[in-house]
């Protein structure tokens, strides 16, 4: 196996201009899609942003696939998930399908083990998040909700 770290003027003129001419569509292409594509992500928009940035990184660096075509990859991905949104927004059964609901961690004070353990989530990670949320202990708690998009939101009894 040989490395080769220079092959031709023309090849890094190609990832220049791929590079440029990408960013500048995706960037534009997310714009036009509105909030919801960069919103923070529940696990279907988590796989259309993994699917993006693999699209624009193999549109940059392959010899093979020419801009136009990566740049119909990449709206088509953005279309395919306005597509999802909107009828998930429209169907409670597709979003469903879809989404994942969001899972109560704590109540009143007390560890939920059961829905801790379904959901992988450890009692120092709730603390960490009573932390984050300026909440003592987690008899301060009424509520730890582990939300669609992973992130675990705190309820303080003051609050609830």
């Amino acid at each position: 196996m040989v490395l080769t770290f220079f092959e031709s003027w023309a090849g890094l003129a190609r990832v220049l201009v791929n590079c440029i001419i990408g960013y500048a569509c995706i960037i534009m292409i997310l714009r036009v899609s509105g909030k919801r594509t960069l919103t923070k992500l529940n696990a279907f928009d988590f796989v259309v942003t993994i699917a993006l940035g693999s699209t624009l990184a193999t549109l940059i660096v392959s010899k093979e696939i020419v801009l136009a075509e990566g740049v119909l990859a990449v709206t088509l991905l953005v279309a395919l998930q306005y597509l999802i949104a909107a009828a998930s927004v429209r169907s409670r059964m597709f979003s469903r399908l879809v989404k994942s609901e969001p899972t109560l961690l704590a109540h009143d004070g007390i560890f939920l083990k059961e829905a801790m353990r379904t959901q992988r989530i450890t009692q120092e990670e709730i603390l960490a998040a009573l932390r984050a949320h300026k909440v003592a202990e987690i008899e301060d708690a009424a509520a730890v909700i582990l939300e669609t998009d992973g992130s675990i939101s705190v309820l303080p009894k003051s609050r609830a």
